[in-house]
């Protein structure tokens, strides 16, 4: 198993903190879901059971005692269409020697409840001294409600004061699917939900990632450059210093090589944390107002010609920039195109203008740029004649900061490579 790369380990910590972020939706969802469906489920009962309750507190009102104590329910029967709903009263035997019996059903009920099941709850309901609320099946399997209230006789002697209950039935099919569309569109809304909120915690991880991601990209990109940039040199002072070691020349021109490399080598670290700092924000732009002209002029003058020739044509010019940022861009355009710019063994010509829009021209008089280079010219590791670098990418990432551009070409009179640095004018000196 090949290990993670740091940016791999990131992205398996983006997946993880996704994966938990919808865990816990999920648990807050369902948790809530189920508490909103038990809600529901008590809520519709509840109003039911209120319903019933007016019907059999009515049916109770309407019974009355003969002179001998005995239940009447004519009343009930002239006043209470006791069929739908249906009603059923039972009474208790004042001695209680039996449990309660029967002492009005309707001959057509809109509604058959098992008398098993209707008895039990008036028996229920007597003994608790309370109403009593249960679902059942009627006769016919359809789902019902039956719902007992207890009453007492007003001597309340005998049998400890309870003298029956009236029991009524409710058909529960239509509220039940009523319930079920509720559950089921609480099921479905916690689904989309938690998938909603899986989208929303990968898109926030990589939101919060996103930094690490690019700091380590950084990382990995500085790491790479700096392998690659300096393998060369550092295999070349190794030869060296086995020559050396050898004798098989001159120590003193073995000291100028290795001096040579030294240069080399600090140039190439100092253009890698340049190049590390632009990319990371960690160096900002100090912008003020510069003379463009001057500032080339001094680059050249600071640069080595060692044989070549450079050639400088500058306006006036006022740019507001980083001075220091554009100082190396132009030097790296500079040492580009001395380094490149020319044929083996023949001196280089280089020509420098700056024109009062804030454009700098660098053009030489070398075999140019070979096709299909100038789309990726800019990228690390590129340069005119296809060796590595970092100068070209540094100095287009500077033009780019400034708001300004950096492009490349075939130069117009010499036919060498032409780059043109464009800044942002600043206000015309008076």
């Amino acid at each position: 198993m090949r290990p993670l790369t740091p940016s791999g380990r990131v992205r398996r910590l983006r997946r993880r903190i996704t994966a938990l972020f919808a865990l816990t939706s999920a648990v807050g969802l369902v948790t809530m879901a189920v508490l909103a469906v038990r809600s529901d489920d008590t809520r519709w009962r509840e109003q039911l059971d209120r319903s019933m309750n007016l019907g059999t507190t009515q049916a109770i009102s309407l019974l009355t005692y003969d002179a001998e104590d005995r239940l009447d329910t004519r009343d009930l029967v002239e006043t209470v269409d006791a069929g739908c709903p249906p009603l059923t009263v039972f009474s208790v035997p004042r001695d209680g020697s039996s449990g309660p019996v029967v002492d009005f059903a309707p001959e057509r009920p809109c509604l058959t409840a098992r008398p098993g099941d209707v008895r039990a709850a008036a028996e229920d309901a007597v003994r608790r001294e309370d109403v009593v609320a249960v679902d059942r099946r009627a006769v016919d399997g359809r789902p019902v409600r039956l719902f007992a209230e207890p009453f007492f006789a007003p001597d309340a002697e005998g049998a400890d004061g309870r003298d029956g209950a009236v029991v009524t039935v409710y058909e529960t099919t239509a509220p039940l699917a009523e319930h079920r569309r509720t559950a089921w569109l609480l099921t479905g809304g916690c689904a989309v939900l938690v998938l909603l909120s899986a989208a929303v915690g990968h898109v926030l991880s990589g939101r919060a990632i996103r930094p690490a991601l690019t700091v380590l990209g950084q990382q990995e990109s500085f790491l790479a450059d700096a392998a690659h940039d300096l393998r060369t040199p550092v295999a070349s002072l190794r030869m060296l210093a086995e020559t050396a070691l050898r004798g098989d020349t001159d120590s003193t021109d073995v000291l100028r090589r290795t001096m040579r490399l030294a240069d080399g080598m600090g140039g190439l670290v100092d253009g890698l944390l340049t190049r590390a700092r632009l990319m990371s924000g960690v160096q900002s732009l100090a912008r003020e107002p510069l003379r463009l002209d001057q500032l080339v002029e001094t680059v050249v003058a600071d640069t080595p010609a060692e044989g070549h020739r450079v050639t400088v044509r500058a306006e006036e010019t006022v740019v507001v920039a980083d001075p220091e940022l554009v100082r190396r861009a132009v030097a790296n355009l500079l040492g580009n195109a001395l380094a490149h710019g020319h044929e083996p063994g023949v001196p280089a010509d280089v020509r420098i203008e700056v024109t009062r829009d804030g454009t700098v021209t660098v053009e030489d008089a070398g075999p140019g740029l070979p096709p299909g280079v100038a789309d990726a010219l800019f990228e690390r590791f590129r340069s005119g004649s296809g060796s590595t670098g970092l100068g070209l990418s540094i100095a287009s990432w500077v033009a780019h900061a400034h708001g300004g551009s950096l492009s490349a070409g075939r130069a117009e009179h010499a036919g060498g490579a032409r780059f043109v640095l464009r800044l942002p004018a600043g206000p015309a000196r008076q």
